[in-house]
């Protein structure tokens, strides 16, 4: 099967960790038996954000756990399937270990991409579109290299129990997954979407971090994907030649 007519995948928000290690280890095997699954039809797969709940590299010490997925990212990209890893608002802290380790490529911020023939823009999602001025301040200042340098110094045991405090208080605030779709006037990654075409034309949009599978219009010409999370939806999106379907997990 060539490279032309095989699939891309999406899915985001997996938040291992949370909300305690029995059932992220069960949503764990879930999503390797997910990548299990598309990996014989697998163009390129994009994981869009907050695979983790946490995650904090320090020089010599990463958080404990998550090692049947990373296994199989590092399988897939050994195979020669590209993995792409964005950073999310709860794994910011990702930097060279899962690049180096695993093969894949590393985004931190939105990146336009090309497939059969359609524009797509894709990124986690956090900080765009209007306010949301206290999170974006928030951002600034974990993204310091200062900042960083000064969490780094405290010890693992600590820094990690406090940083996985905060991971959990920032999850509730985004929003739990049983919230409904706000209206477009509502929903500040719609108005993102509207503002972004006003300069260019992207047919599909594809974010995470807002915790709700979406397939919305925008315009009359283009279409805004969110990708919904793995706690509770096991949502993700198959673009193929054939078109783009926001499809759920079940194995």
């Amino acid at each position: 099967m060539s490279n032309e007519t095989k699939n891309i995948y999406f899915a985001s928000d997996f938040h291992l960790g949370a909300p305690n290690h029995e059932s992220s280890l069960i949503r764990e095997k879930s999503i390797v038996s997910w990548l299990d699954h598309i990996k014989d039809d697998a163009a390129e797969i994009y994981l869009v954000g907050d695979l983790f709940d946490f995650w904090f590299e320090y020089k010599r010490a990463i958080p404990k756990g998550f090692v049947r997925l990373q296994g199989k990212i590092a399988e897939l990209t050994d195979k020669g399937i590209p993995v792409h890893i964005f950073t999310g608002n709860h794994d910011m802290w990702i930097f060279d270990y899962l690049p180096k380790e695993l093969g894949v490529s590393l985004f931190r911020k939105p990146i336009e991409r090309e497939f059969f023939g359609k524009r797509y823009l894709i990124g986690h999602g956090d900080g765009l579109g209007p306010g949301d001025r206290g999170y974006k301040f928030l951002k600034k200042i974990f993204a310091n290299k200062f900042c960083q340098w000064c969490f780094a110094r405290l010890h693992p045991n600590f820094g990690i129990w406090l940083a996985d405090k905060s991971s959990k208080t920032s999850r509730a605030k985004t929003g739990t997954s049983d919230e409904s779709y706000n209206g477009n006037d509502k929903e500040w990654l719609y108005l993102y979407c509207e503002e972004t075409l006003k300069a260019k034309h992207y047919d599909y949009f594809v974010f995470g971090h807002r915790h709700l599978p979406i397939e919305q219009k925008v315009g009359t010409a283009s279409t805004y994907f969110n990708l919904g999370e793995w706690i509770n939806y096991r949502t993700y999106l198959e673009v193929s030649n054939d078109g783009v379907t926001l499809k759920e997990w079940k194995n």
